[in-house]
């Protein structure tokens, strides 16, 4: 026979409305009733009904999570998974559920129908997916959202969380100096998105402050770093070490050191955003510019969760902090 609230009040010797205020989490009950409560509710086999719970709160208890339909290689960024993990465990500790619903340019109709007919409680948009209309959209029927990565516009007008890009470039280069390296490059893939131009900006703020006087900035390209390098080599040019925006320039800067012959760290130093799982095994293994997306997931759903309950009015925006993992990459001898 299925257990009801009745049975769960009755085994703790609690009223019934004290088992739903604990279930509904609609009012303050102390810690050690809470641990009573869910301990016989995980005795007795109990399982809150849905459907109740939405019709006497007015809520879902779900969120939405959009992902980029363009993108058929999300589910396999390690990253993109670890900020779904920690978006996923919020979530959970909250009673919610998350939906996950794909996005594109051409057709946003599915997240139109998520927020008016309220099927969520609130949504969490990577910044690839943001535009004008969904942002007009949610602010118009005051609906619950955070954006993942920072906006080029509306920034006033929007909850978002982001990577401290800027902070990870100006790391990346002390961590240089430190191994005794004087003139850096910062090799970017694109620097029309906003996370580049940061870490251009960076850089270059580390580089004045440092007194470098030379460093350069370059957007990659196979033949060019092959150039750079045979540069390098013959003496042209004075670069000593390489800031990689990703572990694919990374691996390609390696290979491009190879085949002229020259020794990382001793020759050229190489230091790479983002501590992809290959990292440490490549050769030799590289330092990184470590960015916790586990933590950017993770305070997406709290921000998100506390304007769900109203707690949360203002405009925010969050940066999360890098951190250097130093590898052989860049452990040059004094």
């Amino acid at each position: 026979m299925t257990a009801t609230i009745k049975d769960i009040a009755k085994a703790v010797g609690v009223n019934p409305s004290t088992v739903s205020r604990v279930i509904n989490g609609t009012a303050s009950i102390s810690e050690e009733t809470k641990e009573k409560i869910n301990q016989a509710m995980k005795d007795l086999d109990y399982h809150p009904n849905s459907l109740a719970r939405s019709l006497v709160n007015g809520s879902t208890f779900t969120i939405g999570l959009v992902i980029d339909a363009g993108n058929k290689d999300a589910f396999s960024n390690a990253f993109f998974i670890q900020s779904v993990i920690a978006i996923e465990t919020a979530a959970q500790a909250r009673g919610f559920s998350v939906l996950i619903t794909n996005h594109s340019f051409s057709d946003s109709n599915n997240i139109k129908n998520l927020v008016q007919e309220r099927k969520v409680d609130g949504i969490i948009l990577p910044v690839q997916c943001m535009t004008d209309e969904l942002v007009d959209l949610m602010i118009g029927n005051k609906f619950p959202f955070v954006v993942m990565g920072e906006p080029q516009e509306n920034k006033d007008k929007i909850t978002w969380v982001d990577v401290n890009n800027e902070e990870g470039s100006r790391e990346a280069v002390e961590c240089l100096i430190r191994s005794s390296y004087k003139n850096p490059m910062l090799l970017v893939e694109n620097r029309q998105t906003i996370f580049e131009a940061n870490r251009i900006k960076g850089f270059e703020d580390a580089c004045r402050s440092k007194k470098i006087k030379t460093y350069s900035t370059h957007t990659f390209s196979e033949n060019k770093i092959e150039k750079i390098i045979e540069e390098i080599n013959s003496g042209e040019r004075d670069t000593d070490s390489f800031i990689c925006s990703n572990n694919i320039i990374a691996f390609k800067v390696l290979r491009a050191i190879k085949a002229q012959k020259m020794s990382v760290p001793m020759d050229i130093g190489v230091i790479t955003f983002d501590n992809y799982p290959l990292a440490e095994y490549m050769e030799p293994a590289l330092s990184v510019v470590d960015v916790d997306t586990y933590k950017m997931g993770e305070t997406a759903a709290e921000l998100l969760f506390k304007s769900i309950r109203g707690k949360e009015k203002k405009i925010k925006s969050m940066l999360v902090s890098t951190r250097i993992i130093e590898r052989d990459s860049t452990k040059r001898k004094n």
